[in-house]
């Protein structure tokens, strides 16, 4: 946990990946004042990397990860009972904090979002479109016909597609926006007093990444309930470049859903990782919907 103030609004992070804990990471103690300075942020990351790696069993699923998510709000709530207490969570985070904050509601105030998973992650239309008209070669073009054709798909189209998506469309980083300064990220970690080395390396490789059980839960993952469902005020940002997690297909969702708890918010010059003005965004976003002065 960081903060200033103990009557100042909790803000848990719930990473992406599995096994990505950034840019809030348990090592990054110190390096976000813009945060820290309005908020008491608690940084967790999740087993199987970071500070807590260790080796996940085959069988484990998105659900153990939601009841320790749970767990830990549970926590925070019992030290903080008078506190607004908001989960924020990006990509595979958005999956945990949906999830925990349907089962138990009582314990969170908001949420907020940056790059929701849905549903038919990768295997969208959206996706689908952007690798087509991208400059990648016909032969990989026909390979991704031939696989949006079969079922089941396998992790390893997962993989592919993903690979594509990074290495040809503007899907996870705009071209446009200014990147993250991932330098001065890796360095304050690696400097952190809360990390070992091996902390440090198990934060940008670790097993969880692969986990086979993980990654097929993920790949066949489906939100609509749960979000439909929602019964706090839940926010959702998306890079108006995402092909990661469709940006068209979660706003035209949120704009359907006739929920009055689900927004949305299209963050420009931003991918699936956002830019530097897309974290100037976030934070904004943050002021205003967590209603801080």
């Amino acid at each position: 946990m960081e903060g200033k103030k103990a009557t100042n609004p909790v803000v848990i992070f719930l990473h992406g990946g599995p096994g990505a804990p950034f840019p809030f990471c348990t090592g990054s103690r110190g390096m976000f004042p813009e945060f820290t300075d309005k908020f008491i942020m608690v940084y967790w990351d999740q087993l199987g990397c970071g500070i807590n790696n260790c080796r996940l069993d085959k069988n484990f699923k998105i659900n153990n990860f939601v009841n320790m998510t749970i767990d830990l709000v549970t926590k925070v709530k019992k030290k903080f009972p008078e506190n607004q207490i908001t989960l924020f969570g990006i990509s595979w985070g958005s999956i945990l904090a949906a999830k925990a904050a349907e089962k138990a509601p009582h314990l969170v105030d908001k949420v907020l979002i940056y790059g929701q998973v849905l549903k038919e992650l990768a295997f969208n239309e959206e996706t689908f479109g952007t690798l087509l008209n991208a400059k990648m070669s016909e032969k990989k073009k026909r390979q991704l016909k031939s696989m949006w054709e079969k079922e089941p798909k396998t992790i390893e189209d997962l993989e592919k597609v993903m690979g594509w998506i990074r290495k040809y469309t503007d899907g996870y980083l705009s071209k446009e926006g200014e990147k993250m300064s991932l330098s001065k990220l890796l360095l304050g970690i690696l400097n952190s007093p809360d990390y070992t080395l091996k902390d440090a390396r198990a934060a940008i490789i670790n097993r969880s990444m692969r986990n086979r059980g993980l990654l097929t839960d993920l790949m066949n993952v489906n939100l609509t309930e749960e979000l439909k469902n929602m019964q706090v005020p839940y926010r959702i940002l998306q890079g108006d470049t995402d092909s990661v997690t469709s940006t068209m297909m979660v706003k035209s969702f949120v704009n359907n859903s006739k929920n009055s708890n689900l927004s949305a918010k299209i963050i420009e010059r931003s991918g699936h990782i956002p830019s530097m003005e897309g974290m100037q965004q976030i934070l904004k976003e943050a002021d205003l919907f967590l209603e801080i002065k």
